[in-house]
Parts: C-alpha cells; sequence; structure tokens
C-alpha cells in the first residue's frame, strides 16, 4: 500500500502548484517557439523568395509578401553593419535554408552572411537585404534615400544595383510618400 503525503501549509502548496505551473508554460512555449527561439525567429523562414516588381522607382527587388528591400550603404561586403535599434527599425531578411529567386532575377547572385547574432540574411549581388517598418504595405518605399543609423538606405534593381532615384519630385526624398506599385 502506497502512502500519499499531503501538504497541509497553504504556502507549501501554493509554491508546489506555481513550480508546476511554471515547468509546463516553459515546457509549451519551447514547444511552440522550437528550438531557436531568439527575438528574429519570427521572421526566419526555410526558404525566402526574391521577386522583381515595378514601381515608382522602376523595376526593384521585394520579398515573397510584396515589401520593397533595401541595402545600407553602411554595409562592407556582405557584412552587415546593422544591428540592435537599426535592425528593429529595418529588420533583415533572414532565411534559415537557400533563398530562391522569382522570375527575372540571377540565382547566381542571392546568398546568405552570417549576422553577428548567428542568424542567416539574405543578400543579393553582394548586398545584405533589409526591410522597413514603416513600410506598412506591398509596394511602399518610404525608406528610399533615408540617411539613417549612420549612412543611406537605397532600393534596388533587379541587377543588385541601388537604385538612386526620389519618390518625390525634386530630387529628394520624401519620408512620408506612401510608394506603391
Amino acid at each position: 500500500m502506497t502512502r500519499r503525503h499531503t501538504v497541509t501549509n497553504p504556502r507549501t502548496r501554493f509554491t508546489m502548484l506555481a513550480a508546476g505551473a511554471a515547468v509546463a508554460l516553459t515546457a509549451l512555449a519551447v514547444a511552440v517557439a522550437g528550438p531557436s527561439s531568439s527575438a528574429g525567429a519570427a521572421q526566419h523562414a526555410s526558404k525566402t523568395t526574391i521577386e522583381v516588381r515595378s514601381s515608382k522607382l522602376g523595376r526593384i527587388l521585394v520579398d515573397s509578401k510584396h515589401r520593397t528591400l533595401y541595402l545600407f550603404e553602411k554595409d562592407k561586403g556582405t557584412k552587415s553593419e546593422c544591428s540592435g535599434a537599426c535592425a528593429t527599425n529595418w529588420p533583415p531578411l533572414r532565411a534559415s535554408g537557400k533563398p530562391t529567386v522569382g522570375h527575372g532575377l540571377s540565382t547566381k547572385k542571392v546568398g546568405t552572411t552570417k549576422r553577428s547574432d548567428g542568424t542567416r540574411q539574405v543578400t543579393y549581388k553582394g548586398h545584405p537585404l533589409y526591410r522597413f517598418v514603416k513600410d506598412t504595405k506591398p509596394g511602399a518605399t518610404k525608406g528610399q534615400g533615408l540617411d539613417a543609423f549612420g549612412a543611406e538606405w537605397y532600393v534596388l534593381s533587379p541587377a543588385g544595383s541601388k537604385v538612386d532615384k526620389s519618390t518625390s519630385t525634386g530630387g529628394t526624398s520624401n519620408p512620408s510618400s506612401g510608394g506603391g506599385y
């Protein structure tokens, strides 16, 4: 016959219940998040597609959700110089597998680079690729020509070069312009 030990002290009972709940919640979080639960994990995709779309700036690179992609002039080669607050405002296009390209783009120009946090960022013609948080709809180009975090940001052409055009008339970028296709 097995004897059960009954806890009569309410404090001890509460502590045991709280510990059990913490273990269950931790197990649930690990199951949902998977093996990698870094801040950028939600932005990872096993395959990332880079596509071409027509915009007010001409033909430009976009991600699979048609969000505009940018290069950062401060980057040195394939090494990203954008982290912390910069990466919060200009989220890197990340991939955990080999990225793919849509029609009109060269598979030889696409690759990945390792970021300082250990994640992989998609590159095109050696440029690490980013999105801009104020581009809230597909085709928006509010980041075009902005000088932020120590250098300027530009959309890319299918050739992998920066598009040095403005979204407004008069030759200066207009961050309040919505862009669009």
